[in-house]
């Protein structure tokens, strides 16, 4: 196929520019590693997966344009920061209990968060608006709409390593905690939630 290395060495190192930039799926990938351990940061990946790929299938498309967001941006924007405003709530709740658990698992929780995080972050929808979508018009030009899964494929993989990695490291951390300063680090956390509604807020 046609300059399918170099194209993805261009898809890899752009696509480094979103999947490693800090954000609310990155704070929720923290506090879900900490608590349900290594594999939080797959199910977190597969939310995420259930959003970029049909997002990008209609950018490809041009179903969805930079032209019709504006519309859209207040909406995600304010549903985004009261979902984050709520999240962070129910960590900060869940802390306080009597029958307070370190270590509680959740099947949908991460795959869910993944999800309402991705759909709702404009930050997200922006970057593959703008950064992203030329690496989409590139893979067209290059394979027809086949080009838009080869460029899926190139950047997804990036998505599972980071946020498997991110909850690998966070879920080692549980070991040397006291319940305080477990405590102390998820208040922390979420706080990067609160910050991050606001900062969703600011850019209206």
């Amino acid at each position: 196929m046609q300059d399918i290395f170099g194209f993805a060495i261009m898809v890899i190192v752009i696509s480094a520019s979103g999947v490693m930039s800090p954000g609310p799926l990155f704070s929720a990938n923290i506090i879900y590693g900490i608590k349900e351990g290594k594999t939080a940061g797959l199910k977190i990946a597969i939310g995420h997966t259930i959003v970029e790929f049909p997002l990008i299938i209609l950018l490809g498309t041009g179903i969805f344009t930079s032209n019709i967001f504006p519309e859209f941006r207040v909406f995600i924007a304010i549903i985004g920061a009261i979902g984050l405003f709520g999240f962070a709530g129910l960590q900060i709740k869940s802390l306080f209990q009597k029958n307070f658990q370190r270590n509680i698992k959740s099947n949908r929780g991460p795959v869910l968060t993944g999800i309402f995080l991705s759909a709702l972050n404009p930050f997200f929808i922006i970057w593959w608006l703008t950064i992203g979508f030329k690496l989409i018009t590139e893979s067209i030009e290059l394979w027809g709409l086949f080009g838009i899964v080869i460029l899926f494929v190139f950047h997804i993989w990036m998505d599972y390593v980071w946020l498997y990695i991110v909850a690998f490291f966070a879920s080692k951390t549980t070991s040397f905690l006291s319940n305080r300063n477990y405590k102390i680090l998820i208040i922390s956390l979420t706080i990067a939630l609160i910050y991050f509604g606001i900062e969703f807020l600011r850019e209206i």
